[in-house]
Formats: C-alpha cells, sequence, structure tokens
C-alpha cells in the first residue's frame, strides 16, 4: 500500500509543480525570485509586463538593471545597496512603495512592494522573493485628495459639509477664523447655530427645498458668530451625491462679505451725493445786463467739498459765493451740502453778508467735530448801483483787476473761519464801486496751493496773471483756462484739492 501511495506522488509531484509555476505566471500580482547574487529565477508574467523586463540572450537581468527606481517621495533614486531585493538578502522583511520611471514609461507608475528572504532547508538565505501590485491608480487618487483637502483647509472661503440631515461633520480653518467656532463645537450641531435671526421662517424653507431637490442655493445671507456679531455672507449651498444616485452630504461655501458690503452702501451712498453735488454745481449763473459770470468746480475726488452758488437777494441784489470745506470726499460734500441750505434759508432775510454768516456759523458750530471748519467768501452785487459788499470768512483772497489789468482791490479775509465760535459776530467790508472793463475772480486755495513737482505754489500772483492775460476772453472761457493752467503747471502731480473759481466781467 505504502508503495503504490510512494509511486502516485512521485508521479503527481510534476503536475503539482506545473501548476505552481502556472499560478505563480499568471497572479494579477507580480513576482520576481532571484538567487543569491539577485540573478531572477522567476519572474511571472505581471511582473515582465509592469517593470518591461525580459531574459536577454537566455540570461535573466537583475533588480539593478530596472533604471529609475524611486523612493516614495518620488524624486529621489534608490542606491543599489537600498534596493529592497538587497535588504531582503540581508535577512530583512521590507515592504515599500516605490516610482518608477524609464525611458519607455516616460510618465512613470507606482507599485507596492515586499521583499522577503528566501530560505533553504537548512535556514541559510538562498534568494529573495519580490511581490508587488500596480497601485498607480491609488496614489494620484490619494493625491488629489491631498491637494483637495489642502486647498479646503487653505482658502479663504468658510466650507462647512454636512449629511444629508444637516449634521456638521467638517469645518475648514476660515470658519473657524470667521466665526469664532472651531470644528469640536460645532461638530453635531447644525449651521442653525449661525442662524442671526434676520432671515424669515420663509427663507429656510425655500432654501431646504431647493437643495434636497437636487439644486444649488445661492443667497446673500445674514449668520452670526460666536460673539453676536452678525456678519453679512454670498453663500452657497450645494447637494453632494454618491455612488447610488443619492444626496449623501451637503456641502456650504461662503465668505464674510460685511466690508464689501458696506463699501457697495458707501458707494450707492456717495453716488447719491455726488448727483446731488452735481446739481449743485451746474446751477446756472445768473444773466444780468452789463454783467457776464461764469463757475465751475473741479473736483478731486469723486465728490468735493467745495461751495459755490448763485442766490437772488432782497433789492434786486445777487449774492454770490465761494466756500471750501476742510477736507474732501463724502463727510465734506455733506458739510458743503448743510451749509448751502444754510445760507440759502438766511439769505432772503437778508442783505448783509455779515449778518448771513453769524447766523450760519451759530447753527453750524454744533454740527461740526472739531477737525472740521468752512472758509467762505459771500458777495453781495447791486447791479443798479454797480457796487459790490463782501465778507470773507478766512478764505483764498479774491482779487478785482481793472480795464489795463492793475489790481484795483484785493478782496482779502476779513474774519475767522465758520464753526470756530459760537455768536462770533462777523464783519463785512465797505461798498466797493464797480468800473467798466473790471474783472472779479473769487478762488479756492485748491488754485492758489497747487503744487508742482519742484513743490513751488501756483499761488495767488499766478492766478492773477493768468485772468489779467486772458481778460479780454469771456467769464467761462476765463475759468476753464485758468484750471487748465494750473493743472499744466501742476505738471502731472495728482490734484489733491478741488479747484473751483467764480468770474464775473463788467461791461
Amino acid at each position: 500500500m505504502a508503495d503504490s501511495f510512494n509511486e502516485c506522488a512521485t508521479r503527481t509531484l510534476p503536475d503539482e509543480l506545473a501548476v505552481l509555476r502556472s499560478t505563480l505566471y499568471h497572479l494579477s500580482e507580480g513576482v520576481v525570485v532571484a538567487d543569491r547574487e539577485g540573478r531572477f529565477l522567476l519572474c511571472n508574467q505581471t511582473a515582465r509586463k509592469l517593470l518591461e523586463i525580459a531574459a536577454v540572450g537566455g540570461s535573466p537581468r537583475m533588480w539593478s538593471d530596472i533604471k529609475g527606481c524611486y523612493k516614495p517621495d518620488g524624486l529621489t533614486l534608490y542606491t543599489p545597496a537600498e534596493m529592497p531585493d538587497v535588504r531582503a538578502l540581508s535577512g530583512e522583511d521590507v515592504s515599500v512603495e516605490m516610482f518608477i520611471s524609464g525611458e519607455q514609461r516616460p510618465s512613470g507608475f507606482w507599485i507596492a512592494l515586499r521583499a522577503n528572504p528566501l530560505y533553504g532547508e537548512s535556514g541559510e538565505i538562498r534568494g529573495s522573493v519580490v511581490v508587488f501590485n500596480d497601485i498607480t491608480r491609488r496614489v494620484k487618487r490619494d493625491t488629489r485628495l491631498r491637494v483637495l483637502t489642502s486647498a479646503v483647509e487653505q482658502t479663504a472661503d468658510c466650507i462647512i459639509i454636512t449629511d444629508r440631515g444637516g449634521i456638521i461633520e467638517y469645518v475648514n480653518p476660515a470658519l473657524e477664523s470667521t466665526t469664532g467656532y472651531s470644528l469640536e463645537e460645532l461638530k453635531g450641531l447644525t449651521p442653525q447655530i449661525l442662524n442671526s435671526g434676520v432671515h424669515e421662517r420663509v427663507f429656510y424653507e425655500n432654501l431646504w427645498a431647493t437643495i434636497l431637490s437636487g439644486k444649488v442655493f445661492r443667497a446673500t445671507m445674514a449668520n452670526k458668530k460666536k460673539n453676536g456679531e452678525v456678519f453679512f455672507a454670498e453663500q452657497v449651498i450645494a447637494p453632494m451625491w454618491g455612488p447610488a444616485g443619492y444626496i449623501t452630504h451637503l456641502v456650504t461655501i461662503f465668505r464674510d462679505a460685511t466690508e464689501q458690503r458696506k463699501m457697495q452702501e458707501q458707494q450707492f451712498q456717495m453716488g447719491l451725493a455726488r448727483e446731488i453735488q452735481r446739481q449743485f454745481y451746474e446751477t446756472p449763473p445768473p444773466r444780468v445786463e452789463g454783467f457776464d459770470f461764469a463757475a465751475a468746480a473741479f473736483t478731486a475726488d469723486a465728490i468735493g467739498g467745495d461751495y459755490l452758488d448763485f442766490i437772488p437777494m432782497p433789492g434786486g441784489c445777487i449774492g454770490f459765493t465761494i466756500g471750501d470745506v476742510c477736507g474732501h470726499g463724502i463727510s465734506s460734500a455733506l458739510l458743503m451740502a448743510e451749509l448751502r441750505a444754510y445760507i440759502r434759508s438766511f439769505t432772503p432775510s437778508s442783505q448783509d453778508p455779515a449778518e448771513i454768516f453769524t447766523q450760519t456759523n451759530n447753527v453750524l458750530v454744533s454740527d461740526m467735530g472739531h477737525d472740521k471748519f468752512v472758509t467762505l467768501i459771500y458777495c453781495r452785487l447791486n447791479p443798479a448801483s454797480r457796487s459790490l459788499v463782501y465778507s470773507s470768512a478766512g478764505h483764498t483772497p479774491g482779487f478785482i483787476l481793472g480795464r489795463n489789468g492793475e489790481v484795483r482791490r484785493m478782496l482779502e479775509s476779513i474774519d475767522i473761519p465758520l464753526g470756530f465760535m459760537e455768536e462770533h459776530e462777523f464783519g463785512s467790508s465797505g461798498e466797493i464801486a464797480l468800473e467798466s472793463g473790471d474783472v472779479l475772480a473769487l478762488l479756492t486755495d485748491g488754485i492758489v496751493e497747487a503744487e508742482n513737482p519742484g513743490q513751488d505754489c501756483f499761488g495767488v500772483e499766478r492766478a492773477i496773471g493768468y485772468v489779467r492775460d486772458h481778460r479780454g476772453e469771456n467769464a467761462g472761457e476765463i475759468v476753464n483756462g485758468l484750471y487748465r493752467a494750473v493743472r499744466e503747471f501742476s505738471d502731472g502731480m495728482p490734484q489733491s484739492d478741488d479747484v473751483t473759481a467764480v468770474i464775473c466781467k463788467i461791461a
């Protein structure tokens, strides 16, 4: 019986070896068996395909013949002593990931590799066994995941991921920084913790109806931080679909848009102020026989702080005024509008510029801050008597040129600016007779203080010189030409203040 069994075993042994070799050859994992010198004894089909190796001249190649074996960083080459099969021949059990890139496969591929010693019957190391498989798809997937995770972690946008029911599973650092809540505080809660109470119930009903129908919800939402502060966010909430085709998670992305919203509101307010101011500046000059009036304001910003106006006065007189509110921009423009309203409200009851200044000053003092004031010159023209009376509250000097271009009168400041001292009594000039051929000019400091690159100022003398040289032109041409002269003098320097002028020519 024993003889029969041994005979049967002897007969089936070659068949078992053939089955074993066939199994190893067709494994989906690469298998390479090498001897003590590193020569390949067995290299199955998967290994040959992945490593692009084959017997050359009947002699199997060695691991050292395989070029472009890189460590897990994908950049550092393995030295011969570091190769997994060499380490296995020294008795190590090795498990590594390796990137292989060669001439025939320049894009390269990744393998997960295990190398173990191959022991003989007496326990000596006779060679090595290396088993590996292609993990390129997994590595690329993991790389994409790391990149996406890094992007989510580093983006300035706030991100919340919840399950289908709205339970928070993840928030990124930007959300923690914006709201003050940490992931540990928010996990297991819903985004309702950010509810500011600003939106009605129907708003949230529409939100849920939209995302659960598979659509993306977009809105500007008012949210609440941990400290109770309300902030506005441009918010997007989108459903995430699972492999089975149904919604598994929801992702919310938003960024604090409070400052942007404030800026938009400010721009809207500035637009309104600019439109109102444009109407002020476009008030047409009076048409009076024997007098040619023109005025213009060229603002440094979209809106300015200079004031100019023509106002009917009792007794057939005409008031014209030019002023400068400290600073420029929206606050100065609003103060200019307030000044205009006061001047116009007090003018119908008085012919005296000094009295108008006194009344205006008394109401302005309480409205103006410590860093605000107004310089103003107000002229009352009597066309019938061809005479002028003016008050100047700290304003840039005006002037009257005679027919031959001589300076007949400087309209110097008589008093302190408006807004400094309550109950101050302002004064006015005596009556000034006007003559045929006179040119009257009122300016703001945007003209006389305009600088060139050498820090020289345009000054009153240059203004007088320009008006003198162009006194033969009409009033409108002088106003516009004076502005061009100031800008040419500045030689490319930015306009730092409003430029405003009034010209009156007496026929």
